[in-house]
């Protein structure tokens, strides 16, 4: 797994979420880099990352495991986005000695309804019909809460354009990935570290009202709600969004 190594400090790894790539942390990056060590990889599939044969969050966690060890980092603060959170998970219950805190970014522990798996599917079907470009191009709008559509059209376009690379394979695997993982609210039940969520009040992605049902589980959890931003608060609301991450990892001990 490729990834970035930058800056020193306290050790934060940084996971992107589906049709996305280590770039979507562009900002966070400069914001963050001074003061930790910033670990930043490219899941399989996207970047300079080949896809691989078997992908599953788990894998994916185990990947992430392989690159901590490869910089002999002991333990760390694993920050995911969407798909990337629910990888967060998979390495919280895999490898729970090695976790110091747990952001879910627009996240979620729940399973994939029924009615999630479905449109799952239909999207698989798309993207082997259509490719990657025609479904980056349609669903990406809707990461954005609907009242920030029309003024980040220019943002949401280079999005497109940025990951339409992207091979319908790699895509199909992550929705297959994502359709077959378990439910993981025990993970935030049993957590002894802290746990960050950062909400978007118009997220259609993972329901406001299904975060609020997460938020209380674990012992300890930091709650950041952003009431202008839907899937994409690194991009919708980077201030708010910036300022929830650096009081998340600053308050979480080593």
């Amino acid at each position: 797994m490729h990834y970035q190594l930058i800056g020193s400090g306290k050790p934060v790894v940084l996971i992107h979420g589906f049709g996305e790539d280590s770039s979507i942390w562009k900002q966070q990056l400069e914001f963050l880099g001074s003061d930790y060590q910033l670990i930043i990889p490219d899941l399989p599939g996207t970047g300079k990352t080949e896809l691989e044969s078997v992908l599953t969050m788990e894998s994916m966690a185990a990947g992430i495991r392989d690159i901590l060890d490869k910089e002999k980092i002991g333990s760390c603060i694993l920050l995911g986005h969407s798909m990337g959170g629910y990888i967060s998970l998979a390495f919280a219950e895999l490898f729970p000695d090695r976790i110091n805190g747990l952001g879910l970014l627009h996240s979620s522990a729940f399973a994939d309804s029924e009615a999630k798996k479905e449109t799952r599917r239909k999207s698989i079907e798309f993207i082997k019909k259509q490719g990657s470009f025609p479904y980056l191009e349609a669903s990406t709008p809707n990461l954005f809460a609907e009242e920030n559509r029309l003024s980040m059209t220019g943002l949401i376009r280079d999005l497109v354009d940025r990951h339409a690379y992207m091979k319908p394979a790699t895509l199909a695997a992550f929705l297959e990935a994502m359709m077959a993982r378990p439910d993981r609210t025990q993970i935030l039940k049993k957590a002894n570290f802290p746990v960050l969520f950062i909400v978007g009040r118009g997220d259609q992605a993972v329901p406001f009202t299904d975060s609020m049902q997460q938020v209380y589980l674990p012992d300890l959890s930091y709650i950041y709600i952003l009431e202008k931003s839907g899937h994409m608060g690194m991009l919708e609301e980077t201030g708010s969004f910036n300022q929830a991450l650096i009081d998340f990892i600053s308050s979480t001990p080593m």
